[in-house]
């Protein structure tokens, strides 16, 4: 047998040439199959840390061969112009939810945590929060009618033939988008415009789930079930009179009194929830509700030279990383220089993304960044600990890397989100009126770094997480061709939402069966009553004759 120079028999590079025909063949024909089967998706997505999560998953599904639109409007804060991986479509707003509109909230809900009455403080963080509400639903609410009005706009999305909307339900312009073009809907989710996405599809027993803000685990004695339902009162009222009336008035213009927006909300076909139940306490759900928490992780990379060479001076101590997400800019410069003091007396190395004026207690340790590689720096071996305001992404990145947590929540579900973590043994939780009073911020960072079991935990969530028998985005991925194959998917959904609420508790059958019971029990006595007053009056008869 004679051996060509690569040392490989004639024989074996025919067999191999041919091997590598078929490869080909068969990859140019699943590549066929992936444009054939490509649709059309129409996004409407939230801002802020809303969208760089949905940001990813368009990527993928543009990766997958399918043509992306995202609606957006003219003062968008997150969405930039189209992508290759995405085209936008452009609404004209007067008010847009943005850093303008968030920043001047965050500061007034920072100032009232830091001050002294804990009754005061609580009622002064519900009027700020349902204001808060209030507006940002009435400027989406804007935007929804500003699309609805423009007729050229509403045509050219029906003449596009899409195959599925997808869209974050924490503001209502996609739900009602969805229906105006009869199309199926998919929900990229955790919250819904009127609190925890849960609470809308699944029956939601208050005895063992907490409602969001309560502070509350799924273990609750008889007064803190109490507190869960004033709770779970304070968010219902919260989404009938500020919410839930706001969009039921666009549906009464474009679409009729008889079209009820509570409706439209629950009968998605699709509700992807960015949770898992390594991280959320157990509860019922839905055949409909599939759970991809942790999409958005990824094994970390390489991280830049400059930062590398930073991390690696750390030495034995290792690294601290700190971000409390895109909607907190900056803090008060008292709580700043409290942290940067703080940071500055441990041993590690620090970094910061940190935006505002340089603190001035800012020690040789504490590197400040305006922008840093968070899920790359969370999974390098050096990092110790993360300090994070307890954003869902973050949470979730955290637990995929298995790195423990302080947190330091400012507001809507961040403390819930910590406490989680902190009920699995894997964070401790300082709010920001605490940091500058007796060494707190301090005392929870060396307590975490300290007690190795907070590691040991969060590691072990991230074994629990990890192990699946699929990545969470190709889940998520599947479940959404799923519903673009079928035209919906009608047969997971359940009828529910198209009951009134009496028929939903059955309260209506209770009634029938007790007014049945009480017809049986009063009926003989009624009988009896009638025959002996009947009696009666023949006796008077016969004496009178």
């Amino acid at each position: 047998m004679n051996f060509p120079l690569d040392g490989r028999p004639k024989c074996v590079k025919t067999h191999l040439f041919k091997c590598g025909v078929c490869l080909a063949i068969v990859v140019f024909f699943s590549g066929v199959k992936i444009i054939c089967d490509a649709g059309r998706i129409l996004v409407i997505p939230l801002e802020g840390s809303h969208w760089v999560n949905m940001d990813i998953m368009i990527k993928a599904l543009h990766f997958r061969g399918h043509t992306v639109d995202v609606v957006r409007s003219n003062q968008s804060w997150y969405i930039q112009d189209s992508f290759p991986h995405y085209k936008t479509i452009t609404v004209p707003v007067t008010e847009a939810f943005n850093n303008e509109f968030i920043n001047p909230i965050v500061e007034k809900i920072i100032d009232i945590e830091r001050g002294q009455s804990s009754v005061l403080t609580f009622a002064s963080l519900q009027v700020e929060m349902f204001t808060a509400m209030f507006n940002m639903h009435r400027i989406i609410c804007q935007m929804a009618t500003n699309i609805f009005k423009d007729v050229k706009l509403m045509n050219s999305l029906k003449e596009n033939k899409y195959d599925v909307v997808i869209t974050d339900p924490a503001w209502g312009a996609g739900i009602m988008l969805a229906h105006a073009l009869e199309l199926p809907l998919i929900y990229n989710m955790r919250w819904i415009t009127s609190g925890e996405g849960h609470l809308a599809i699944a029956p939601s027993p208050l005895s063992y789930i907490p409602m969001t803000g309560s502070g509350l685990s799924d273990k609750m004695t008889f007064m803190q079930r109490v507190k869960n339902f004033i709770f779970y009162i304070i968010w219902q009222a919260q989404d009938a009179l500020l919410i839930r009336a706001q969009y039921q008035a666009v549906c009464d213009h474009f679409f009729g009194p008889g079209v009820r927006y509570s409706e439209l909300l629950q009968s998605a076909d699709l509700w992807l929830m960015r949770v898992d139940f390594v991280f959320e306490f157990p509860r019922p759900t839905m055949p409909n509700v599939v759970y991809m928490g942790g999409f958005q992780c990824k094994p970390a990379k390489p991280l830049p030279e400059d930062l590398e060479e930073f991390v690696q001076s750390s030495g034995e101590h290792g690294v601290i990383i700190m971000s409390l997400g895109t909607f907190v800019s900056q803090l008060p410069a008292e709580i700043t220089n409290e942290i940067a003091a703080t940071f500055a007396k441990l041993p590690q190395k620090v970094i910061w993304r940190h935006k505002g004026d340089k603190p001035a207690t800012l020690g040789n340790n504490t590197l400040l960044v305006d922008w840093m590689p968070q899920n790359d720096l969370l999974g390098h071996p050096k990092t110790k600990l993360f300090v994070a305001h307890g954003g869902t992404n973050g949470v979730q990145e955290a637990i995929y890397h298995g790195v423990p947590v302080v947190g330091l929540p400012v507001f809507f579900d961040q403390y819930d989100n910590l406490l989680r973590l902190k009920e699995r043994g894997g964070a401790t939780i300082q709010t920001l009126a605490s940091v500058d009073k007796n060494d707190n911020f301090l005392k929870a960072i060396q307590k975490v770094l300290d007690d190795p079991s907070y590691r040991m935990n969060m590691q072990r969530l991230s074994r629990l997480h990890r192990d699946q028998p699929m990545k969470p985005m190709d889940t998520a991925l599947f479940w959404i061709e799923f519903v673009m194959r079928h035209k919906g998917a009608a047969h997971l959904k359940t009828e529910a939402y198209r009951l009134a609420w009496y028929s939903y508790y059955s309260l209506d059958v209770v009634l029938c069966f007790l007014a049945s019971v009480a017809v049986f029990m009063f009926l003989p006595l009624v009988c009896f009553r009638y025959v002996c007053f009947q009696k009666s009056l023949k006796r008077k008869e016969t004496k009178e004759d």
